[in-house]
């Protein structure tokens, strides 16, 4: 995997260079747009053959994606694409740069994600995701600051947060934002091991999760990813991928409704 997925993400790079961001043939395989257009969102979970299946021809997503599979090496892979409508009066062809800097600034808003709650495939219910959610101003002194807002987005920052997972506990993560034209990405970073209770389940530095937002003409295109490479107990991938695959559908949830609120604000 060392050798092969830098030279897969640098040939999908080059290739992805010229990409219309604004075309959902241009971003996917044919059979991936019928059934994306049909069913409205796709999933794929992987423990063994650890290659993405629903990644965008987008570049940047490409390329982060698969920086990241060769640095973490991970032994699970939990994927989802989900297209989100945009309004009625939303800018055509591309996002305004009021719209970009909306939603770049509502996925900031990290402190909304307190609360959010999951189907909890276990016990069969809902159930909090995290507790609380604060951003810190690092993971040794955490002092809480308020979520930030910028009026354009930077290139690239990173933010932290201390959050309380329900499953996983108390955990500092660290999420870095990158944004181009066409595209918003954020990537999260557990900075403390995640439990299961007393049993450990991924280890400092072991989880990455994905979010990316690419702008097309009338949608956005939403990619979503989480790697892990799991505390070898039996049954512990299948336990955490599990509990990832669940988890998308309410990332996406807090997403979309993230997204209903820049649009709003930004739409005359």
């Amino acid at each position: 995997m060392k050798t092969l997925v830098p030279l897969l993400g640098f040939l999908l790079f080059i290739a992805g260079a010229s990409v219309d961001a604004l075309s959902l043939d241009a971003l996917l395989f044919p059979e991936q747009r019928i059934r994306l257009l049909e069913a409205g969102t796709l999933r794929e979970v992987q423990f063994k053959r650890l290659t993405p299946l629903l990644l965008p021809r987008h570049p940047l997503v490409q390329k982060l994606m698969y920086d990241t599979l060769e640095a973490l090496e991970p032994s699970l892979l939990v994927e989802s694409l989900h297209l989100y409508k945009k309004p009625p009066g939303a800018a055509f062809p591309q996002w305004s740069s009021a719209e970009r800097g909306a939603l770049f600034n509502e996925t900031l808003a990290l402190s909304a994600l307190a609360g959010l709650q999951y189907f909890s495939a276990s016990r069969k219910a809902m159930r909090i995701f995290y507790e609380t959610s604060q951003v810190i101003d690092g993971p040794d002194t955490q002092k809480p600051l308020p979520d930030p807002v910028y009026d354009v987005p930077p290139a690239r920052i990173t933010l932290y947060a201390r959050q309380k997972d329900l499953t996983f506990g108390d955990t500092i993560y660290q999420y870095e934002y990158h944004t181009s034209e066409d595209a918003l990405l954020l990537m999260q970073q557990n900075l403390t091991p995640l439990t299961a209770g007393i049993i450990p389940a991924v280890g400092k530095h072991k989880l990455r999760s994905v979010v990316a937002v690419i702008d097309g003409e009338t949608f956005l295109l939403i990619y979503l990813a989480s790697m892990a490479k799991a505390v070898s107990l039996p049954g512990m991938n299948q336990r955490v991928g599990q509990s990832f695959t669940t988890r998308t559908d309410a990332l996406m949830s807090w997403f979309t409704e993230r997204a209903d609120r820049a649009f709003k604000g930004s739409v005359p």
